[in-house]
């Protein structure tokens, strides 16, 4: 098992082992749950005496409980008595920052969104926003999970995000630069906080919670205000240097000579983000000001030139799809765009541009819309802290190891 940069490592074989064998065996009740300790074993290889023990040790740290044996008991012979995620123990925060609003939430061990709250936050600098979000943080947890233990924070952005260090390199849209996300809020919380960009954690809430082609592999577009993307093999997620792997924004498109902040012309975000779509239609006297969800309800009503202008948009989205599933060949693209729930033709208009551009050979296999539509937002922040769970639940959200940006490990 690779530990992550920034985190403590270890170093013995075993130790090692013994975290793999406990992802394992949480993963499978994950997928499985309840599931019998034998069940488990057979599925992960492991002995049922090792199936025994990490059950324990993670029952112990909150995460597993027994289920009442019930009709087992009335079978002949020694009954299996299931094991189930235990949601009602733990809590893990999120915080998604968009570029007008950020979103907090609490999920439980299954990603399910608990509850969310979004707060506006134009003209509130960086440090200031994330004491806000600490706030309505605390105050979710006292109203919604007051008997309950938080993990920690997951926080996505878009932007340039490094993990390792929890840092938001660049967010041109919002003027981030060197913003440390992780010790602000670590700071303010005193709880574990994981930071990574948001199109990546969608990939891991994908992966544990949502389509089971994505564990193979898969590549996730996001196009809101931001557009990027991300895309994983195996049990790897691409990070790259500092996190930098995903940048797609200034893809060129054919069709848009919309002007960029790089100095080009057609690049893809600059053609096919919320902003520059509310723009258009407010120019056009569609709407009454350049807001993206009053345009999306729009097309939503069925009002054939605000439907027009999000079928042009699909189909540039669709190029940027058909050059990402050629390149990286995934067995799944998830498009994760809100029109794709509220204008349901925009998502096949996407999967004929891929048809027509890419060797993909079934692109209404192949495409799709996120697992999480309402929630993409919220399950992105919580996806980044419950990625670390499932990777090492052994590690240190439950261990106490200290934290690589702790003072005790300065």
């Amino acid at each position: 098992m690779t530990s992550r940069a920034g985190r403590p490592q270890r170093t013995d074989a075993r130790g090692a082992r013994r975290s793999a064998s406990a992802s394992a065996v949480l993963r499978a009740v994950l997928d499985r749950g309840p599931i019998a300790r034998s069940t488990i074993a057979r599925r992960t290889g492991l002995s049922a005496a090792a199936v025994t023990g990490h059950t324990a040790e993670l029952a112990k740290l909150g995460l597993l409980r027994e289920l009442p044996e019930t009709e087992a008991r009335k079978s002949v012979g020694r009954p299996h008595v299931p094991v189930d995620l235990d949601t009602g123990r733990h809590v893990a925060g999120a915080l998604h920052v968009a570029v007008h609003h950020a979103t907090v939430a609490l999920l439980d061990l299954r990603g399910n969104v608990l509850v969310q709250h979004e707060e506006p936050h134009d003209g509130l600098a960086a440090e200031d926003l994330l004491a806000r979000a600490a706030e309505i943080f605390d105050d979710l947890l006292l109203g919604h999970a007051p008997d309950r233990e938080p993990l920690g924070l997951g926080v996505a952005t878009g932007g340039w995000v490094d993990r390792a260090s929890g840092t938001v390199v660049e967010h041109p849209l919002l003027g981030w630069h060197d913003v440390p996300v992780r010790d602000l809020l670590a700071g303010s919380t005193g709880l574990a906080v994981e930071v990574d960009g948001h199109a990546r954690a969608l990939v891991h809430a994908e992966r544990l919670f949502g389509h089971p082609r994505a564990r193979d592999s898969v590549v996730q577009l996001f196009t809101g205000h931001v557009v990027d993307a991300a895309f994983a093999t195996g049990t790897q997620v691409h990070h790259g240097p500092r996190s930098a792997a995903g940048a797609v924004a200034h893809l060129r498109v054919d069709g848009s000579s919309e002007p960029c902040r790089c100095g080009r012309r057609g690049c893809l975000e600059a053609a096919v983000s919320e902003g520059t779509l509310a723009r258009k239609a407010a120019e056009t006297g569609m709407i009454a000001r350049p807001d993206f969800p009053e345009l999306l309800a729009l097309a939503a009503s069925g009002d054939s030139a605000a439907v027009a202008m999000f079928h042009d948009r699909a189909q540039l989205i669709g190029q940027a799809a058909a050059l990402l599933l050629d390149v990286l060949n995934p067995a799944v693209l998830v498009v994760v765009d809100r029109s794709v729930a509220h204008v349901p033709s925009c998502l096949p208009i996407i999967r004929d541009e891929v048809r027509d551009r890419s060797r993909c050979p079934d692109p209404a296999e192949t495409v799709v819309g996120t697992s999480f539509p309402g929630t993409e937002l919220a399950t992105a922040g919580g996806a980044v802290l419950l990625d670390v769970l499932y990777e090492d639940p052994l590690g240190p959200l439950l261990t106490r190891w200290p934290h690589a940006s702790s003072p005790s490990s300065a």
